[in-house]
């Protein structure tokens, strides 16, 4: 089992990608790539050329924002132009299916050969267009109007999606674009699609002014109805409660309230003062002298008892100048003294009257204050009265003008909108009308050809890194390394011929000198890993047969033959190959003969100039090669040869298929293991050396047979690896030539 150390380091092996390794891969398998890249691409450009080519022709069309209305109908209308989302919903009227609808009938489109399936299809199944429990149910054909429907919602359908409708950015343009194969069909349906949406619009007005005028007529009648009603009732109102014009009477008996609180004030003031003289006068007593009611102030305030008292005055002044000149009894003094007792008298008279004046027009003024009030009363009563008959009469007269002024309003509208049925102003116009393409935009064969190319490359590429990653075989030094965690011995270079020829001149011969500079690699990690204790019998093994181990056996004897003494066994009693390569006769006498005791040694054993070793084949093939090996005589053979040699090389079968080789590792000091490049997988060679391990199997390394060297990065890995074991192959090399010189001088 693996250590943590090496798990670990494998694990960061695997995430690290080889981007060198994959580009030798790419370059190795270029051709492959090219060539299927080439084939996929005529493919796509047979297909593409056959594409019936499609055009798109586009008509430009400007939505108004706003409408220069001579008369303000826009609620009649109920359409607000200045928002965005009154443009949206243009758009959408536009992608509407009655619209196509129209379109298609404009065109007569249905009969078609572009759009009709019956023109396009032969024998055109209607029933895939019905729902899945009719198609499967047993029904009567159907009749000429349903095909007929069936064809009609399939030409729509196409329709809507050839169609287009693109809002440009920032403007109030919209482009309605159409894709047909026809340039001209193209053309002529975007131009009638924007033709049916400025007409659609002009006539949803329409309709929509005509029921304006037939909802606002009728709407009329009852106002009319109405308005009539109110302005009856108020009439009718007004005569029964006498009322001419509330206004004036309002005024009226607020002016005579206002007038009587006038003289109802000036009354009472009157009464107060009136009231307040008769109580000075009053307390005099019944029969007041004459000088106390000379000294009331509102006495001497009268009139005519001022001119009274001045006339007293100015006679009294004429006595006194008089009396003077005359005596008491002249003419003139007598005359002046009966005028001022006339004077006088005069003047007493009247200030009784005044006095008893006071009471009479104090009583006066009481009866004029109290008769003030009781109209002053009434008024205020018919006042109260007026006021809740014109409170009623405002309400009745309000009703009136509220009818009137609805039933104007809706006069005049429907007089504007009686007036706007032959004012037809359009909200959109074409900027640009649509022309036939001349090239079509689809499909862009130039284009799709070069994709095609450069797709397929990227799919070939990656078809031949994803069959590399799925490919489980061993090809590098880093796959053993990392997936079996075994040592690396070497790898040996692939070499086509002849397998037997290959197999006995692939190291010796010196035809092929990479062969023999890996062997010599592999020569030296082996002498390497035992130069303390020299591996003394080494069994050769793989995971299954063709693998090379017989291959790898025998020119690892004839690399060692060159420094020591070997003996080659061949231990393959299955499929024997070391005498048939080394031009060996049948049933030469080998293994089985040695061991069964039936001949000696030397008869068994042969010398082998050309390579330098001693062969001992595997002789006549027993009926159970295992028991042979297994057998204590085939030990003691093993050890009797192991006094003679300084190494034994054991070629021995496959380790998947038979125990053969679990047997023989158990005299082994040292087991190689062989892996063919590109062929051994790496389950299986864990499992096999998995039974190794679990039998104790001493396994020096793993040797990577028949490498294609044209794969650089696998090429690079094993001169890298010859590289640095070069100066310690050289000091090998050097140390088995001094112990044989040594040898040499002690025989």
């Amino acid at each position: 089992m693996p250590n943590t150390n090496d798990t670990n380091n494998s694990n960061e092996s695997i995430q690290l990608i080889d981007f060198a390794y994959y580009w030798n891969l790419l370059l190795k398998n270029k051709w492959k790539i090219l060539s299927f890249a080439v084939v996929v691409t005529l493919l796509v450009a047979l297909v593409v050329m056959s594409l019936t080519p499609t055009y798109r022709s586009t008509a430009r069309v400007l939505i108004e924002n706003s409408q220069s209305n001579v008369l303000s109908i826009e609620d009649v209308y109920g359409l607000n132009t200045s928002g965005k989302e009154y443009f949206l919903t243009q758009f959408e009227i536009l992608k509407s299916r009655e619209l196509a609808v129209r379109v298609v009938n404009r065109l007569n489109l249905t009969t078609h050969k572009l759009f009709d399936p019956r023109q396009q299809e032969p024998g055109f199944d209607w029933k895939q267009y019905l729902p899945i429990d009719v198609q499967s149910a047993e029904s009567a054909p159907l009749s000429e109007e349903e095909i007929e429907k069936r064809v009609f919602v399939r030409v729509v359908d196409s329709f809507r999606k050839k169609l287009t409708i693109t809002p440009v950015r920032k403007t109030q343009l919209v482009d309605i674009s159409f894709e047909s194969s026809d340039p001209a069909v193209a053309a002529l349906v975007a131009n009638t699609m924007a033709d049916i949406f400025i007409e659609s619009h002009l006539e949803a007005k329409l309709v929509a002014n005509k029921k304006a005028v037939f909802w606002l007529s009728e709407r009329l009648a009852g106002l009319k109805e109405k308005l009539n009603a109110s302005e009856q009732k108020l009439n009718d109102y007004r005569l029964s409660e006498g009322l001419i014009d509330v206004s004036g009477v309002q005024t009226l008996g607020a002016e005579e309230l206002e007038q009587i609180t006038q003289r109802y004030i000036e009354a009472k003031k009157e009464r107060s003062s009136s009231e307040a003289i008769f109580n000075q006068v009053k307390a005099l007593g019944p029969d007041p002298d004459f000088e106390l009611l000379m000294a009331q102030p509102s006495i001497l305030r009268h009139g005519l008892i001022q001119k009274l008292k001045e006339k007293q005055t100015e006679k009294a002044i004429k006595v006194a100048e008089l009396s003077k000149r005359y005596g008491p009894k002249h003419p003139k003094m007598l005359s002046a003294n009966s005028e001022l007792s006339v004077a006088t008298n005069q003047l007493q008279q009247q200030v009784l009257r005044v006095s008893k004046g006071i009471q009479v027009d104090f009583e006066t003024a009481k009866r004029n204050e109290a008769a003030l009030k009781l109209q002053l009363e009434s008024a205020r009563g018919q006042l109260q009265s007026i006021n809740s008959k014109e409170f009623t009469l405002k309400e009745l007269q309000r009703e009136v003008e509220s009818n009137r002024q609805l039933y104007e309003m809706f006069l005049n509208r429907a007089k504007e909108t009686g007036e706007t049925e032959g004012l037809e102003t359009a909200h959109a116009r074409v900027v640009d009308s649509a022309v036939p393409a001349r090239l079509p935009i689809k499909p862009k064969k130039k284009l799709l050809v070069i994709a095609a190319l450069v797709l397929a490359i990227g799919l070939g590429a990656f078809l031949v890194i994803l069959l590399d990653v799925l490919d489980k075989a061993i090809r590098t030094a880093e796959d053993i390394e990392d997936k079996l965690n075994v040592p690396f011995l070497g790898a040996l270079p692939l070499i086509k011929g002849n397998k037997s020829k290959v197999a006995i001149d692939s190291f010796s011969s010196g035809k092929h000198p990479g062969f023999s500079e890996a062997m010599k690699t592999i020569r030296t990690s082996v002498m390497l890993s035992g130069i303390d204790d020299p591996h003394k019998v080494i069994v050769i093994s793989s995971t299954k047969p063709n693998e090379g181990k017989s291959t790898v056996a025998l020119n690892l004897a004839a690399a060692l033959g060159q420094m020591e003494k070997v003996l080659l066994i061949d231990a393959d009693m299955r499929r024997p190959t070391v005498a048939a390569s080394l031009g060996m006769p049948m049933r030469t006498l080998g293994l089985s003969n040695l061991v069964s005791g039936a001949n000696e040694a030397k008869q068994c054993i042969h010398k082998n100039s050309d390579l330098g070793i001693d062969v001992l084949p595997s002789g006549v093939i027993p009926p159970n090669p295992l028991e042979l090996i297994s057998s204590k005589k085939f030990g003691f053979v093993l050890k009797k040869l192991s006094e003679h040699y300084d190494r034994i090389i054991i070629d021995s079968a496959p380790g998947s298929a038979v125990s053969d080789a679990l047997v023989l590792a158990s005299y082994a000091n040292a087991m190689v293991y062989v892996v063919k490049s590109d062929s051994t997988s790496v389950d299986h060679a864990r499992s096999v050396l998995k039974r190794f391990n679990e039998h104790n199997a001493p396994i020096l390394g793993v040797v990577l047979n028949k490498v294609d060297m044209d794969k650089h990065a696998v090429y690079d890995d094993y001169y890298s690896y010859n590289y640095e074991k070069g100066e310690k192959e050289m000091m090998v090399e050097a140390a088995l030539e001094s112990k044989e010189l040594s040898r040499e001088r002690a025989a």
